[in-house]
């Protein structure tokens, strides 16, 4: 049986991620648990497919990033999405460094957008456990297309959201067109609208120019979508 880790000391909102994963997937085991030191135990004699955290248990503010670090001790590989109330804008960029798959701000994210970036990673490690990924790169950007790695802009990590990457894989992968926003809502799971659409380019070009201030290379196209312009991007 599959396995996933919820690592939560709130008991309320431990439960609530709880079931909302077994609504999904209802042939998963759910383990919970509580404080660090209950934990690093279970990740050390468990195999985990997704363990989702908090950063903060109890009066350890940093829990979560020492049960990260003894999740990648493991050489396992797996998963981390981190929940937790600490500022995204502040910490997402950090937990992508200790090798998190994605970030979650509690209060700023609702039940369908925590269980399709908990599905979208379950997935994306399946494949990974199944298939050697190839990488699509070039001399600037570099993509993993089963997402296990972060993109990479001239040989630097570019710390985006599950959601993002694919959105940035579709642009790039059609770059040189007009990508609609139709086309771009096939893309994401929940927030099938064009607002929402243009807060996560708004993402992908904040991660960008974090490495890159010149960075200009999608292309607002009025009307229709956006564009990966090669003219730009290169």
């Amino acid at each position: 049986m599959t396995k996933v880790a919820v690592i939560e000391d709130d008991i309320p909102t431990s439960n609530q991620l709880r079931d909302w994963i077994l609504a999904a997937r209802p042939g998963l085991i759910v383990d919970q648990w509580f404080n660090r030191d209950d934990a690093e135990a279970a990740i050390a004699r468990e195999d985990y497919a997704l363990v989702t955290l908090d950063i903060e248990l109890g009066r350890e503010r940093h829990a979560g990033v020492a049960i990260i670090n003894a999740i990648n001790k493991t050489g396992r590989g797996t998963p981390v999405l981190v929940v937790s109330a600490m500022p995204a804008a502040i910490y997402r960029s950090i937990m992508k460094a200790l090798d998190a798959w994605d970030y979650l701000q509690k209060t700023a994210f609702e039940e369908a957008d925590f269980i399709e970036t908990f599905l979208e990673i379950l997935r994306a490690t399946r494949e990974r456990s199944s298939q050697k990924p190839a990488v699509t790169a070039d001399k600037e950007l570099a993509l993993d297309p089963l997402r296990q790695n972060t993109p990479l802009w001239r040989g630097q990590r570019v710390n985006l959201p599950l959601t993002a990457q694919r959105i940035l894989a579709t642009l790039y992968q059609r770059r040189g067109e007009v990508v609609s926003y139709d086309e771009l809502f096939a893309v994401v799971k929940s927030g099938r609208n064009r607002d929402n659409i243009r807060k996560h380019i708004g993402t992908i070009r904040e991660a960008f120019r974090e490495l890159d201030a010149n960075f200009d290379a999608i292309e607002n196209v009025p009307m229709r979508g956006f564009r990966w312009s090669e003219a730009n991007g290169r």
